[in-house]
């Protein structure tokens, strides 16, 4: 594991949008844009149950991300990782809940459907570049 360092912790932490890439089966790449988080050790996105990318973590955890600063461009911060936890539930939707806040100052996210489970990736960082 690599360690994040205190500019990539407060990338992470604000309202920087992440490009998430996992593997399809057929080994090519799905990258999507998400919302971004951290525990300062860790990476966290988080996304809803049965979604492409959410089979393809199933299938092989290996992620890859990369963070650009909406403040300045010209820095982006690029991880290898691997998903090492799958978190469900209240935390899950409390979560999602958070990054509504943060990014678009809305306090309850709206599902897409009453049916929908949220999860929270933890992303264990295995490859930092920073630029």
């Amino acid at each position: 594991m690599e360690k994040l360092s205190s500019k990539a912790v407060a990338l992470l932490k604000g309202k920087n949008f992440v490009s998430l890439g996992t593997i399809n089966r057929d080994g090519s790449p799905h990258v999507t844009t998400l919302w971004v988080d951290t525990d300062g050790r860790n990476v966290l996105v988080n996304t809803a149950k049965k979604r492409v990318k959410d089979l393809n973590v199933a299938r092989d955890p290996r992620v890859s991300l990369a963070v650009f600063d909406l403040t300045n461009p010209y820095y982006r911060l690029h991880l290898d990782g691997k998903v090492v936890k799958q978190i469900t539930g209240k935390k899950a939707d409390d979560h999602i809940d958070s990054l509504s806040a943060k990014y678009t100052g809305v306090k309850k996210y709206k599902k897409s459907s009453p049916a929908e489970q949220r999860v929270i990736y933890v992303i264990e960082p295995t490859h930092i570049r920073e630029q």
